[in-house]
Formats: C-alpha cells, structure tokens, sequence
C-alpha cells in the first residue's frame, strides 16, 4: 500500500479521528519503531463498524490498545492501525457481570471489580495494557489468567459486523487465544463480560496494592519496556534462563536487557530502533537455546517491515 493513501481515505459520516503516516512509538510502550501508513481512533462501536466497512478490500488491519506487547519495526506497518484504547471507558456491573470494554485499561477493571467487593479480577492491575490486549493473549499473572473469568466476549470483524462469542468459541491456552470455527473471517475484541466471585473489598484492594508493589520493586517500570518479552516454558522461567546466560545488562544499540528482571528489555535512552529490540530478542533467544536447549517463545507481536 502506498504510504500517501490514506490521505486519499476519507468517508464520510465518520466521528473518529483518522490520521496518516502516524509515528507508532507514540503508541507502544517501548517507544520505539516506525509509523503506520493510516491509523484511526473510533469515536465508539457504531463508528468503528462505519470505518471497518468502508476500508480497501484485504488491507492488513491492526488492533493496538496501550501497546504494551508490541512493536512496529522501522519500515513502518503499511496499513491500519486501530487505536483502541480509551482513557474515559470504564467497567460497570450488568446482571452480576462485570461489562468491560477493550478499550480500559485492565488495571482499572481489577479496582472496579475490588471496589464492589469482588474478587478474583485482583491479577489484572499488574497487566500493562486494555482489556482487549488481555484477551487476545489471555494474559495473566500471579497465577490467574483473563479467560478463566470470561462469561462471554463482543467482537467486530472487516464488516462491521459485532457479534457475542462464549468462551467456547475459542482455542484458549497460555498466553494464547484463538477462535476455533475454520475459515472464519478476522474479528477482534470490543469488549467482555467477566464473572468475578463476591468476596471482601478490603482484601481485594490490599491484594492489588501488594501486588502492585512488588511489581514496582522487581520489574523497570520506571523505563520504557513492553512487559515480558517471552512466554515463560514449561517448568521454568524465561527470567531465570536468560540471567543464567550472563544476559542481564546486555544491549544492542539503545536496546538493554534490564538489570533489574531479565525478561524485560528496556529501551532507557529513549534511543533504540525497533531493530535494536527484535535483534536484542533474538540474541537471548539464541543463547538460551545453545546453552539450555530450551526455545523460548515471545510474548511480544511484531508488525511491520524492516528499515
């Protein structure tokens, strides 16, 4: 796609903001990587369905939310990027459920949910990004994950159409979700439905602030990072394996493995390019694999083309 298209791009009818050649380090958290050819802040639902409808045929299209496992390489991502993150969305209670749209952030549904003297929702204020984010990676931590608490999901796909999914409808696996029915078209999520148990406010809240504390003394919250580069393997931890390796503090370019967790990479100078990053992931993939024999999987999604 040419990168001056989406000038072209203009519908009519639409209440987003759509914006060209928009600079994505602005929008992930490691601060780093290329622009995308067009990207679009949906004013709600409705609009989002108008804008999906109305795009070329077989765009490539990305959904981001804080853009906390995500990086855009420097050639830029020549499509779509859907911004969905919304600081003014919260959760609210519907029939027993918690209603959460993808675009809050999950730190903010763990203290809705603790305020209302639910529990369980506790493990989303250490994960770093939207409640759409969690689900399509069925992100967890402190040994709880997002699916385990869904009672039913909302979807979009290119047509604009929204549809209710259960948790049945999905694959759904460490840090892995994937809708099971063959040949389906593309959907992502635009919000959720949560079953949390009634519990006790007080601990429900004290819970968040412990975590959340230890979260500040042993990860570089303080530094531009995404979150835990790779998926922990069975039995051990991505941490502990690129440690053993003499790994922490390494860098390439502006791109180090933090000092503080070794399964975060930091860019501190505010100076690496997304290549530093992808080839700083490589190299501990690597060296853990020549000295352990152990693969590690990312956790982080890599879009776009190189420089």
């Amino acid at each position: 796609m040419n990168m001056a298209e989406p000038r072209a791009f203009a519908p009519a009818g639409l209440r987003g903001e759509l914006r060209a050649d928009e600079p994505m380090a602005s929008h992930v958290t490691w601060r780093a990587g290329g622009r995308a050819a067009r990207c679009y802040v949906p004013a709600d639902a409705a609009d989002l369905a108008a804008f999906l409808r109305a795009l070329p045929p077989g765009e490539p299209v990305c959904f981001v939310g804080l853009g906390s496992n995500l990086l855009v390489r420097d050639g830029g991502f020549a499509g779509t990027v859907v911004l969905m993150h919304d600081p003014h969305a919260s959760a609210r209670l519907e029939d027993g459920l918690v209603f959460a749209p993808a675009g809050a952030a999950s730190p903010k549904v763990a203290r809705f949910a603790a305020i209302r003297g639910l529990e369980g929702a506790e493990f989303l204020a250490g994960v770093p990004g939207t409640i759409g984010g969690a689900l399509a990676m069925n992100a967890g931590c402190y040994g709880s994950e997002t699916w385990t608490f869904v009672a039913r999901v909302q979807t979009i796909d290119r047509a604009g159409a929204l549809r209710i999914r259960a948790p049945g409808d999905y694959e759904i696996g460490y840090r892995h979700c994937v809708l099971r029915a063959a040949g389906a078209a593309e959907e992502w999520f635009t919000a959720a439905w949560f079953r949390f148990r009634p519990g006790d406010a007080a601990r429900a809240r004290a819970r968040i602030t412990a975590r959340l504390s230890r979260h500040v003394a042993t990860q570089p919250l303080n530094l531009p990072n995404a979150g835990s580069v790779f998926r922990n393997p069975p039995g051990d931890y991505a941490a502990r394996l690129i440690e053993a390796c003499g790994l922490k503090g390494h860098a390439i370019g502006g791109a180090r493995i933090s000092e503080k967790h070794a399964n975060f990479i930091v860019n501190a100078e505010r100076r690496a390019t997304a290549a530093d990053i992808e080839a700083l992931i490589a190299h501990a993939r690597a060296e853990v694999e020549r000295r352990f024999g152990i693969r590690l999987v990312p956790e982080v999604r890599i879009v776009g083309e190189p420089a």
